[in-house]
């Protein structure tokens, strides 16, 4: 259990508070070729020219780490020029995983304590198979760890169960193992300079934070390498806000969804992915706007390219802007400048609604026993 504390800053806010520093840490220890990124970025380039699949799993947290991770390695894969194997890289959940588990090529892990029960089945019977295993965390000293042939250590663990560091740590990872397979490495500096832009305007946070917390639940929405953050964000939610929240893809979103939605629900775009960023942004704007025909309480985090093409009016529940980082790859870059603000908005939102987000309301006796109850 993290340190029980009456109000902020909570142990929460510390941590998305080194996260800059903490992004530029692991980029640095990461860029060696003898480094655990440098021998899972072999494995990936040695896989895919053998014409096989390269799979990444996870739970909770580490799930949404293991669909931005795939984000990440897709585009680094297709700019290294390697073969393309269809469904490859591909994200699944770890209990699926470990019923279906694959029979051949990498099977990858993000566990950030190395203890999750199912990301540590699904590697176990994907070795059983004659699989090749890997799996990124914090330490080599876990469970998990003995389960794979190549470990990647981001030495970086979370204090706080909300977790946010062990959000952004298998992303940093993941980047450096791009940046092995293309050889372009990554810029450590940049990294660090747009995670902290995401912090840098608590006041707009304080801002959207107001205008939604008095909601009945949320709806997040992206598109592209943004939706691993929109999972993301729905989870940081429901953990530190107690708010009932949801993912919808932005198309999806359109489809149906709209009639369980009133004045009463809070919405939030994320749109920083620069790829195909026309069409997103296009669409969009018609999902904004349905909604605030609808009276939906509407926000966003996007990027500042993504901000000027939409119009202010289509959020008046406000919007958090971070940088393009155009140094960056394009997930990269997407997915590291969302995720300090989408965790900024989370604490300041639990702040207006006076919770914890530290324990994960497992300080009160019935969630302590649901979560014992799980397992």
């Amino acid at each position: 259990m993290p340190p029980l504390r009456d109000g902020p800053p909570y142990v929460m806010t510390e941590m998305i508070a080194a996260e800059p520093a903490l992004a530029e840490r692991i980029l640095t220890r990461l860029s060696g070729v003898e480094s655990g990124a440098g021998r899972l970025a072999a494995a990936i380039r040695s896989t895919a020219a053998a014409g096989l699949q390269v799979l990444v799993t996870g739970c909770g947290t580490s799930e949404h780490g293991a669909l931005g991770t795939v984000e990440i390695l897709r585009d680094a894969m297709r700019r290294a020029g390697l073969p393309a194997t269809p469904g490859s890289p591909l994200a699944v959940q770890a209990f699926e995983a470990s019923l279906d588990p694959p029979s051949r090529g990498l099977l990858i892990g993000i566990s950030h304590e190395g203890s999750t029960a199912a990301t540590n089945a699904a590697l176990a019977t994907a070795r059983a198979n004659g699989v090749q295993t890997a799996l990124v965390t914090a330490t080599d000293r876990s469970p998990g760890a003995a389960l794979a042939d190549i470990v990647v250590t981001t030495e970086e663990l979370d204090q706080a169960w909300c977790h946010t560091v062990g959000y952004v740590s298998p992303l940093i990872a993941a980047a450096a193992v791009g940046g092995h397979l293309t050889g372009d490495g990554v810029d450590a500096a940049a990294v660090r300079s747009l995670m902290a832009a995401g912090l840098s305007d608590p006041a707009t946070a304080e801002s959207v934070a107001a205008a939604l917390v008095r909601t009945a639940t949320i709806l997040v929405i992206a598109s592209g390498a943004d939706r691993p953050a929109a999972r993301e964000l729905v989870l940081k939610l429901e953990e530190g806000t107690w708010i009932p929240s949801a993912m919808r893809d932005l198309e999806t979103f359109l489809h149906g969804h709209l009639p369980a939605t009133d004045e009463r629900t809070g919405l939030v775009l994320i749109l920083s992915d620069r790829d195909r960023r026309a069409d997103r942004v296009a669409r969009a704007r018609q999902a904004l706007a349905a909604a605030a025909a609808v009276g939906l309480r509407a926000a966003a985090i996007v990027s500042d390219g993504a901000d000027a093409a939409i119009s202010a009016a289509l959020t008046p529940a406000g919007r958090i802007v971070v940088p393009e980082a155009p140094g960056l790859p394009a997930p990269v870059a997407a997915l590291l400048s969302t995720a300090t603000a989408l965790q900024l908005l989370t604490e300041r939102l639990a702040r207006a609604r006076g919770t914890n987000p530290d324990p994960i309301r497992r300080d009160d006796d019935r969630y302590r026993a649901a979560s014992e109850a799980a397992g």
